[in-house]
């Protein structure tokens, strides 16, 4: 199966432009090209979230990839597997930033099923859709070996004994000169029930995509169990029927895979109704789940972590609230706001603090860090900004102070996504709300050292 690795924000051309090669930059066939350019215009047109962009390089039509990961698959069988620019940006091997990308997506509520180790054992040699793929074999294999489950099933049938209740007028009709017969409604004990048709149907899209020897031949094996279970015809509609029953959680993590694989929007049948495949991933939110989840762990008693408040408005305007105001997320000390943190997935340069770069922070990320320290905080107190570590930005800057807020205070913060760990100056006054005062000792002697 043809395909190619590329990193967020990567342009592709078409395979018959006669413009040079650049870093960033690659080239396509021109079928697929021109099939990603239309998505490009109809995701324009409806307004959509843009995953990707029209743009130029030398002269000539690009298209570029956005702040997405994960798996573009063409309707020809193309696939472009889009990786984490970080792993760009500290030099990492392609099959580093996948085994970070799996490691990341764990954190995603949707990605529970995924099995990290074995994950990331098969990130070493395989894309990351047949990764999944690969994922998904496992826990069907899991339930073959475990046992598929039958369920009591009503059926009709002209039989030769007496089975069940007789169906008189139907008897009747088929039966009138055949006394050998007998028209009846009967329960049979059968695997035929809507979780093991949609995971057969699952695994028939599995053989398919697999590019995988050895993905294609577990594929093939347990669908020879499967062999007596219709694939769900309507996969939908089986869903709804979907029934765990006592003793069968698990099923949980393959139907998770399979709801994945037979959605209608995932790129795994091509596009969906939002015409991006579902497998892309917005990197932003990528990326606050996984520090939401890691800060939680890291947090001193009794202090929480909540994600995606909304208790708070910018304005008031004729009795209603207007513009709820969300930071990712809400420290809290005894259900009063402690601390406001928001995630940017953004790679600074700590090195360009002076001119028009300022590290290459945003202002209009400052105007909303204001906003929320305003209402959460009652303008006294610490808000912070999160971006990723790099090279480049591997230490916290001096705290930003607001002219007019006298009380309010903004930190910029690096997270090491290698070590899990957000990197807190050890003068900061929440420095004592993360139970791991190491990195914030590191990181406070550093800053000291800079000043």
């Amino acid at each position: 199966m043809n395909g190619i690795t590329i990193y967020e924000f990567d342009a592709l051309m078409a395979e018959g432009s006669d413009a040079a090669g650049a870093e960033g930059l690659h080239r396509i066939p021109d079928k697929v090209y021109g099939w990603l350019e239309d998505q490009c215009l109809r995701s324009a047109e409806a307004r959509e979230a843009a995953w990707l962009r029209l743009g130029q390089r030398q002269g000539r039509r690009v298209v570029q990839v956005t702040s997405f990961v994960g798996v573009i698959r063409a309707p020809d069988g193309f696939q472009i597997e889009v990786l984490p620019k970080i792993g760009k940006a500290i030099g990492g091997s392609a099959k580093e930033a996948r085994q970070l990308l799996i490691e990341m997506l764990c954190c995603l509520q949707g990605f529970r099923h995924v099995q990290t180790e074995s994950a990331k054992i098969s990130a070493a040699r395989m894309p990351v859709l047949q990764v999944f793929i690969a994922e998904f074999l496992r826990t069907v294999e899991r339930i073959v070996k475990r046992g598929l489950r039958s369920d009591y099933s009503s059926r009709q049938d002209n039989l030769f004994a007496l089975r069940g209740k007789l169906l008189m007028a139907p008897h009747l009709r088929q039966n009138l000169y055949r006394a050998d017969r007998f028209f009846t409604e009967h329960d049979e004990f059968l695997t035929n029930r809507p979780e093991n048709r949609l995971l057969h149907a699952a695994l028939q899209r599995a053989l398919m995509l697999s590019a995988s020897q050895a993905n294609q031949q577990l594929a093939r094996e347990l669908q020879f169990v499967f062999a007596d279970v219709p694939a769900s015809a309507q996969p939908a509609l089986d869903f709804q029927r979907v029934r765990l029953d006592r003793g069968m959680g698990y099923y949980a993590d393959a139907l998770a895979w399979a709801r994945l694989i037979l959605d209608g929007e995932s790129p795994l049948t091509g596009t969906g109704g939002h015409r991006a495949p579902s497998l892309l991933y917005p990197m932003e939110a990528v990326f606050e789940a996984f520090v939401a989840k890691h800060l939680a762990r890291q947090l001193a008693r009794p202090l929480t972590l909540k994600t995606q408040a909304r208790s708070h408005h910018l304005v008031r305007h004729g009795g209603q609230n207007w513009f709820r105001l969300k930071p990712d997320l809400l420290i809290r000390d005894a259900g009063r706001d402690a601390l406001v943190l928001d995630t940017k997935w953004k790679l600074l340069d700590g090195s360009k603090a002076n001119g028009t770069n300022k590290y290459g922070l945003s202002q209009g990320d400052f105007y909303q860090l204001q906003a929320y320290g305003q209402s959460y905080l009652d303008g006294q107190g610490d808000v912070v900004l999160i971006y990723p570590k790099t090279a480049a930005f591997d230490k916290p800057p001096p705290v930003f102070e607001f002219p007019k807020s006298e009380g309010l205070r903004l930190w910029v913060l690096p997270f090491c996504l290698t070590s899990r760990r957000l990197a807190i100056p050890r003068d900061a006054p929440f420095a004592e709300a993360f139970a791991d005062s190491g990195a914030a000792e590191s990181a406070g002697a550093e800053l000291s050292a800079a000043r």
